[in-house]
């Protein structure tokens, strides 16, 4: 099968899609399937670089989201492209610019197209002009006239499947989790970021994410001074990099607490397992993921999460051997203070490797390969038939209304 991914965002830029997309595309091309990558330009790729099977097509910054990239053209360039690969079918992994790309050539080559819905939008309206022009209705009436005509719409969680079918959106629908590589997580890391961090001897706590104001990081920083009563010598390591770093870095200032809170910044997508081991607890008081795959990663390098409480999460975490989950700041603090007073009575006893085997990348390519087939089969017998019928009761509308102004 020959299959077309178009995604505005890609590796080298970091991110949870970016990671889910080439995931997916190593998954698949291990199968035996060809996977071609639709993907913007960016500054940080050379024009003259050589990247295997991945096409890129001009664009700017997205307005208040500077490290995410719109295309600004390339419509008839990549169904030419398109056409030369003999697409299949086409996966699209966002609702911007390369989405509808995507799907104008999905239509123009009669192929199905699957999309993966990867955002909670309503949790990032501030991005636009403050919340004032988009509101959660335009998200609903943006969503559902996009996925209009999908073959098939991959859901990352429960939460993402009952929020699409609150928005009224009739193509079909499957919760397919992201998976995780397992074995680049769970193997012994090459270096000592401790060592190299000077924290040998000290506990080590952990945020890692884009470092923006929805990731609700201050609320883990707001956390600090509670732990480190108990825990004096703890240190927050926040990998990332983003537009809430410097509120953060000020907020530990206030808090006079910066010597334990530690900003690493943006690290390469390579290292992202070494961070993980270097933690015994990973903390996120997030309330806008649509996967929570940083969570999969750090579960899958052994180490401890404590994640806001939600109902992904309660059932994600549903071993204290794995993490817990929280609903206040002072309630995080509690529990981290007991992971590191007493971690004889949190050893791992078997839930890890059963949740680890429902998240394996393997899964994850399967799930999506048969998502594919049966979106094949869903497309044939009824989106092309509605679609050829729809094409021919336009101009025939038309040419009824054309004949009534004339008489």
């Amino acid at each position: 099968m020959n299959i077309g991914i178009f995604t505005d965002t890609y590796f080298p830029q970091v991110s949870g899609v970016a990671t889910s997309i080439q995931t997916l595309k190593e998954q698949l091309e291990s199968k035996g399937h060809s996977v071609y990558i639709f993907t913007t330009t960016d500054p940080r790729v050379p024009e003259d670089a050589v990247e295997p099977n991945v096409f890129r097509f001009g664009s700017v910054a997205f307005v208040s989201f500077k490290d995410r990239r719109i295309a600004v053209r390339g419509l008839f360039q990549a169904l030419e492209v398109a056409r030369n690969l003999k697409l299949d079918i086409i996966h699209t992994q966002t609702e911007f610019s390369i989405g509808y790309i995507g799907k104008f050539v999905a239509r123009s080559m009669h192929i199905p197209t699957v999309h993966t819905y990867h955002t909670m939008y309503e949790d990032y309206l501030h991005y636009v002009m403050n919340g004032h022009l988009l509101k959660p209705y335009h998200v609903r009436q943006m969503t559902r006239a996009f996925l209009h005509h999908d073959a098939g719409v991959i859901a990352p969680t429960d939460r993402v499947l009952e929020t699409l079918a609150g928005y009224g959106v009739s193509s079909p629908i499957r919760v397919i989790a992201t998976g995780v590589n397992l074995e680049s997580f769970a193997k012994t890391p090459t270096r000592d970021i401790r060592a190299e961090l000077g924290l040998s001897d000290v506990p080590v706590l952990i945020s890692l994410s884009r470092v923006a104001f929805e990731k609700r990081i201050n609320k883990v920083i707001d956390a600090m001074p509670r732990i480190l009563k108990s825990v004096p010598d703890s240190v927050l390591l926040v990998v990332g990099d983003g537009p809430a770093r410097a509120s953060l870095e000020e907020q530990a200032e206030t808090l006079d607490i910066a010597d334990h809170v530690r900003f690493i910044g943006e690290v390469q997508h390579d290292e992202v397992p070494l961070y993980y081991h270097a933690a015994d607890i990973f903390l996120s008081a997030s309330d806008s993921e649509a996967q929570g795959l940083t969570y999969l990663e750090a579960m899958a390098a052994g180490t401890k999460v404590l994640a806001l409480s939600g109902e992904y999460t309660d059932v994600l975490l549903n071993d204290p051997s794995l993490g817990r989950t929280f609903s206040t700041p002072s309630e995080m603090a509690a529990q981290v203070i007991d992971y590191f007073e007493h971690p004889e009575a949190y050893q791992e006893n078997g839930a890890r490797e059963a949740k680890l085997r429902n998240i394996s990348a393997r899964q994850f390519g399967e799930r999506v390969l048969k998502m594919y087939n049966d979106a094949s089969v869903y497309y044939e017998q009824v989106l092309a038939p509605r679609l050829a019928e729809h094409a021919v009761a336009r101009p025939l509308r038309f040419r009824r209304v054309k004949r009534k102004e004339i008489e």
